[in-house]
């Protein structure tokens, strides 16, 4: 499972399941959260403008057709926004707009672009928990290791980073013996084609195969992740 497809259920569970309004912000240029959301593309990009001085999120802000869950969809303009953030050098600019659209949304799920860089450092800056998907595969586990390099950089101890065993299959060994060691007590997401299917149907997971153990275990990982959150009152 990715990050967009792992963002965009959290996104779902937390609108359906737990009764919080909630916000899915992707900031990742290739738009894969509004896809799967069924949003119209934008003619126009729009998105970087959100980051200028008169930028107004609430411009930009669309329902889904989930009650309780809307979307900030990325364009082709954010891929300007690691110079934007380079230039103007003020790294807390995600974060002074996401504590403005708290007091609109009780969650705000981030759909993070895929390399470390001047956004990462601004996600770093405004999160309250970071939740990474790894593969039991030596590269996956490297780039874990780079994103707890990163926060450690950027911010000391904070925020959290919770990893997810993503795309497990019980059947091979070496699965099996990361799930039993250095992942043991991680949160587990199953290899599974239904997840895939999620980009076909165009829908979250609990939509249409709710029954699945895919399903389940992200259910899982979404009672782990507000523990997380009630732990640091975020509620």
């Amino acid at each position: 499972m990715g990050k967009t497809t792992l963002a965009a259920d959290m996104a779902y569970r937390c609108a359906a399941i737990g009764g919080h309004r909630t916000l899915l912000w992707d900031l990742d240029p290739q738009g894969g959260s509004g896809f799967l959301y069924q949003a119209n593309p934008r003619k126009v990009g729009r998105a970087a403008s959100l980051f200028h001085r008169e930028g107004k999120p609430k411009d930009l802000i669309e329902p889904t057709h989930y009650k309780g869950l809307d979307i900030l969809q990325s364009d082709d303009s954010l891929r300007s926004l690691p110079l934007q953030f380079a230039r103007i050098g003020h790294r807390t600019k995600l974060a002074n707009l996401i504590a403005l659209l708290r007091a609109r949304y009780r969650r705000i799920v981030l759909d993070c672009p895929p390399m470390m860089n001047e956004v990462s450092e601004q996600i770093i800056a405004a999160a309250d928990v970071i939740v990474c998907p790894v593969t039991a595969s030596p590269l996956a586990r490297r780039a874990l290791g780079q994103v707890r390099s990163e926060v450690k950089r950027a911010a000391g101890s904070h925020p959290p980073i919770l990893p997810v065993l993503s795309m497990y299959d019980v059947r091979r060994t070496k699965h099996r013996e990361i799930a039993e060691s250095e992942a043991k007590g991680w949160p587990t997401i199953p290899q599974s084609s239904l997840v895939e299917q999620a980009a076909w149907h165009r829908k979250p997971l609990p939509e249409f195969a709710n029954w699945s153990e895919a399903s389940r275990s992200m259910g899982r990982l979404y009672a782990a992740v507000e523990v997380k959150m009630m732990q640091l009152d975020c509620f």
